[in-house]
């Protein structure tokens, strides 16, 4: 098959760009929003070929997608700046919802598949067992609700597209949460970190290897969650990854959400019930801190 994987050079895009690697019967396709084309992308070991692609512009899309007879795209891009999406909140709806209704419309167009990426902060945080997934959304910042418009979108255009909603991302690509804890708690003596948000740490590559068993076992149109197992504050993340990297000179001191005043509200518990995606691929999910573990030896690699 024919696959093109959006938002390349983000983390998640890169995860795919090492299943890419492992998974040669496929003929992929990398993009992203980069100046000089194509540019080369080296993930481990691996030179991949980034193209060029404004996946806000539909002809832009459509003349891809039939140019490389696309028959799966893995939509990767997205607007993630959470505070920065409420003063900017036009360019985050051109990025999280019409541009993946655009995705959807084009591969349609072709009688293909889309693979598209949400997240937790559809949902308010109000809940105190896992959301699933017919639990009704109701998003308390811009990103959320333009994440929630995108899968509007996606299911009028593609109505046999497959919606992953995850959590508090990372990986050992890009900037998140888990590489700026490590940096803070090298630099600083002490730092306090949000207790009372509830969530699981998923890890890019477990994400980006389920994506890869859908692909190759068969898509399911619907929506489907999926996060690492387990649920921690970003305290107890933070702990974790200081723990698992063996830095000591740092005390992390826990912190109410109000005393760390930020643009966008959080949901205050985001943890997604996986009972429908393992049934549906058969798959085991690996706990948050065993996931996290894996990644922080990459970092100190590195």
């Amino acid at each position: 098959m024919n696959i093109l994987v959006t938002g390349a050079c983000g983390q998640l895009g890169h995860e795919m760009q090492l299943q890419a690697a492992q998974n040669p019967q496929h003929s992929w396709f990398f993009t992203d929003v980069v100046t000089s084309a194509p540019a080369t992308d080296q993930v481990g070991g691996v030179f991949v070929t980034v193209s060029p692609l404004d996946i806000t512009d539909r002809s832009a899309i459509l003349d891809f997608v039939d140019a490389h007879e696309i028959d799966i795209i893995v939509n990767c891009a997205a607007f993630t700046a959470v505070d920065r999406a409420e003063s900017e909140p036009e360019k985050a709806h051109l990025l999280n919802a019409t541009a993946p209704g655009y995705l959807a419309a084009a591969i349609e167009h072709r009688g293909g598949h889309l693979i598209h990426i949400s997240t937790d902060y559809v949902f308010d945080g109000t809940a105190h067992i896992p959301y699933t997934e017919d639990q009704p959304p109701c998003p308390v910042s811009v990103y959320g609700r333009t994440k929630l418009a995108g899968e509007k979108a996606v299911l009028a255009e593609n109505p046999s597209a497959m919606i992953i909603r995850s959590a508090w991302l990372y990986s050992r690509f890009g900037n998140n949460f888990v590489k700026t804890m490590l940096r803070l708690g090298q630099e600083r003596s002490e730092l306090g970190v949000i207790f009372d948000q509830i969530g699981t740490p998923t890890y890019a590559r477990d994400l980006a290897a389920t994506i890869m068993t859908a692909i190759n076992n068969g898509i399911v149109p619907g929506i489907f969650h999926f996060s690492d197992e387990g649920v921690c504050s970003w305290y107890d993340f933070t702990l974790a990854i200081h723990r698992l990297a063996d830095i000591t000179t740092c005390h992390v001191r826990p912190l109410h959400t109000a005393e760390y005043p930020t643009p966008a509200s959080r949901p205050h518990y985001g943890v997604l019930d996986k009972s429908k995606i393992k049934a549906t691929f058969g798959i085991k999910i690996p706990h948050w801190e065993a996931s996290l573990e894996k990644c922080i030896k990459e970092l100190m690699t590195d």
